[in-house]
Order: C-alpha cells, then structure tokens, then sequence
C-alpha cells in the first residue's frame, strides 16, 4: 500500500471532543453494572501488559483516541505509540499499553472500536487517493457518516491522504436541486446566499447538465458540485468552467470509476463511501504472559 500524498504534519483533535465521546462510548458500555466479567475473573492489583497490533495491512488512525479509553478508566495506564498514524501491515504494533488488568479489559473494546472504525476510514482514503494520484483531483470525503462520531470520521479521512468537505451545514453555502426549487431558481437562492453569508463562506451549487451549468457559471460561485455525470460531460464541464472556479465530481464514484474521474480534470472528487461504507480495519489487543513473583501477579 503506497503512503505517499499523506500530510507530514497532521493536527490532533481537541482531547475535550475525545474525552467525551468515549466517555459516553464507556457508559454505553458498562451500563448499571460495570464490566462483571473481569470483576468476577481478574483478581484486583493485576497488573498486565499488552500490545495493540493490526492483523491485516492498512493506515493507522485513532491512536489518540484509544489512549483516551484506557486513562480514562484508569488514569495510571501506560499507553506508548510506535505508530500514531500511517501505513501498517499485518502484525505491525500501533502501541503499547501497561497498567491495572482489570482496567485493561474494561477500556479494551471502546478503544478497538473507535481505532478500527478510524483505520478502516483511512485505509480506504488511501486505495482512493492512491487511484487518483498524478491527476490534479483530491479526494474528499461528505457529510454521510455516523451521529456522532464526524469529526472522528473526517480525521481519518485525512489520515488516509483524503481532504475534508464542509463539517456541517455551518461552515459552507452547497445549494442543492432542492433548494434551488424551494427559492425559486438559481439566480435567487445564490443571491440570497451571498447577502447572508459572511465574507469567509463559500458558496458551492449543485447542477446536473451543462445548461444549468452555464446558468450557475454566470452567478460568479466559489465551486459547482457536478453531480451524476459521466467521465465525458465531465470532461466537457470543466473546459466549460474554464477555471472561473472548482469543480466537484459527485456521484457514481467506486474504486473502479475514481480513476477515469480523476482523468477528466476536476479539481476534487467527493466519496460519501469513505465514511458510509469502509470496512473496519481488524486490529487487536494481545495481553502479554502475565509474570509472577511468589503469588502476587505482576
């Protein structure tokens, strides 16, 4: 799997967006009565180690959040990365965790969850921005992804190589054939659009042919999402924006369709699968034979 394209530097999220989505995935988890079955089979003062290894090859992400699972059920948990991001193959260790037994086993499946949730994005990010590479296209994820767990799903995404859409309805203008209905055209909703829209927003409308391209084109947008169509009106799309502004290529889009995409000239290309689709990446705690010095575990 090539690694080439990810960002060198890559900003962690806000530890206070992490410590609360898994808490609230650990109370989820443990419910009224905790984790009765290492309660009931781990003797209390047990102290183990382990390590997070991936069993198939992929990219890496949600170190972080993982870490997190295991301090936050108990603070005094080691946790060290030999790999906080980036390709892996099958045995690789991510990281390494030390500390009380019982917490060990208790974090164990939230930390996995989100980890292989996360690798799983970014691996297929990267088949994708890989499929797209010496071609001007990015590769960009959408808003399909799980309640909840966005920002999780857009990190990963750019663990993967990928870029990030708008997060949410907030932070862009993407007049779609809806909208365009309910404000009465084109020429009304962008206006529209403008007037209310701060200085730093973009606006981007969704056309599906060429006429209601030329249409869009005349209203002086930020980008035009080039929705259902095929690598030839694509191609005709793009001379016929000319670079006024982007262009976006929606719809249609698999690992099989991506590359011919890419070839038209379209300047990104969006992939609700990346989020909505991308097979959990399986990765695994291993404890570590537990050492013993008289008959108190170590």
């Amino acid at each position: 799997m090539k690694t080439s394209g990810i960002q060198a530097v890559l900003a962690p999220l806000p530890q206070p967006l992490i410590d609360a989505a898994v808490r609230a995935a650990l109370a989820e988890d443990l419910g009224l009565a905790g984790d009765i079955t290492t309660a009931a089979t781990v003797p209390p003062g047990t102290v183990a180690e382990a390590v997070i290894a991936a069993r198939k090859a992929g990219v890496v992400s949600g170190f972080d959040v993982a870490k997190a699972a295991f301090q936050i059920v108990d603070a005094g948990t080691s946790v060290t990365a030999e790999r906080r991001w980036g390709a892996c193959q099958p045995g690789d260790v991510i990281a390494r965790v030390k500390g009380n037994a019982r917490a060990l086993l208790t974090a164990e499946r939230v930390a996995l969850n989100f980890m292989g949730r996360m690798s799983g994005i970014a691996s297929l990010t990267r088949r994708y921005a890989d499929a797209v590479a010496g071609t001007r296209a990015r590769i960009v994820d959408t808003r399909k992804t799980a309640p909840g767990l966005r920002a999780f799903e857009k990190y990963a995404v750019r663990c993967g190589g990928g870029h990030n859409h708008r997060t949410g309805l907030f932070d862009a203008v993407l007049i779609k054939d809806n909208h365009i209905v309910a404000a009465g055209g084109v020429a009304a909703a962008v206006e529209r659009a403008r007037a209310a829209a701060g200085h730093m927003v973009k606006i981007e409308v969704e056309v599906d042919t060429l006429d209601q391209l030329d249409e869009v084109l005349r209203h002086k947008v930020d980008a035009v999402l080039l929705d259902n169509m095929s690598p030839e009106l694509l191609k005709k799309a793009v001379k016929q924006v000319a670079g006024r502004c982007l262009t976006e290529a929606s719809g249609g889009v698999n690992l099989d369709t991506v590359a011919a995409i890419a070839a038209t000239g379209v300047d990104m290309i969006s992939v609700g699968a990346l989020t909505h689709s991308a097979p959990v990446l399986d990765i695994g705690l291993d404890f570590s034979p537990l050492k013993t010095r008289g008959k108190r575990q170590l």
